[in-house]
């Protein structure tokens, strides 16, 4: 056998430190090609018999440009919400012992259980002219359901339990001992969460943040009942979606996904960015 020959046969017989590598791998592919990459690429493929011209007479019409402002800015603040409050109702679960605690820690999966044409009608009741928060709220000038607010409020229902459930089991895990010893070199309490817990938890609240972000995007049957749909005021891209495909605008409803897709992976490239960079700078404290 030629050496030549003798060092290709070794190089086929090597096997991988990581058993089943290959077949795991390959799967993995597959599945990836099937349910996310050949359908995110016949979106662009669509768009793309636009033209770049027509792409961009399509997205930048007013009702198109409104439609996105609204669907992203209102999931930004609805993320924003509740990176703030789920943080403080998973510190609650995880530190504090009350009555009726397993119940209220099981309503937050409620979002995740419920269908969305649910949760959306609900929402829309409660907070209507009429209804029980409502009727209380429009006479301090304070309109909820049919406007951008309305809007808001159902995105941080649906995107609550992202950060809390991402947070909690952070906060399960951090060592009180840590926070003993800050207190016994004369840190006070705000200096603890600020030096000791905080750095800890902030690539878990950035996760929950992309999270209920990724989801406030694209949420559609929580929303439109609560929005009103009016165009260029209350009306989401989602929607904007589905009206051009009953109008069989195929090529307007792919340049509206493809927009939408360009912009969320822009953001969250720049979450993940964010989530590294915390993680090696607590790593280095």
């Amino acid at each position: 056998m030629t050496p030549l020959l003798a060092t290709g046969t070794r190089r086929r017989i090597r096997k991988s430190a990581i058993p089943g590598f290959g077949l795991t791998m390959g799967f993995t592919l597959v599945y990836l090609s099937l349910i996310v990459l050949i359908p995110l690429s016949a979106v662009f493929f669509k768009t793309a018999d636009l033209g770049l011209d027509g792409f961009w007479d399509i997205i930048t019409r007013a009702r198109v440009l409104n439609a996105l402002k609204l669907s992203f800015g209102t999931a930004l603040i609805a993320a924003c919400i509740n990176a703030v409050f789920g943080v403080l109702v998973a510190w609650v679960f995880v530190r504090y012992t009350f009555p009726g605690k397993r119940l209220l820690d099981a309503f937050i999966d409620l979002p995740f259980a419920l269908p969305t044409a649910v949760a959306g009608i609900a929402l829309t009741a409660l907070y209507a002219g009429n209804g029980w928060v409502g009727q209380y709220l429009e006479p301090l000038g304070l309109k909820v359901a049919f406007t951008p607010v309305g809007i808001v409020v159902a995105l941080t229902f649906v995107g609550l339990p992202f950060v809390v459930r991402t947070v909690q089991p952070v906060l399960e895990d951090a060592e009180a001992a840590l926070e003993e010893a800050a207190a016994s070199l004369g840190a006070n309490r705000w200096q603890t969460i600020a030096r000791v817990i905080f750095p800890a938890v902030v690539p878990s609240i950035l996760t929950g943040f992309a999270l209920a972000f990724a989801r406030g995007v694209g949420e559609y049957g929580s929303v439109i009942f609560i929005a009103g749909n009016l165009p260029n005021v209350s009306e989401i891209a989602p929607l904007l979606i589905v009206i051009r495909l009953e109008e069989f605008d195929y090529a307007g409803a792919t340049a509206i996904a493809a927009a939408m897709l360009i912009v969320s992976f822009a953001m969250l490239l720049i979450i993940n960015g964010l989530q590294v960079w915390s993680r090696k700078r607590s790593e280095k404290l």
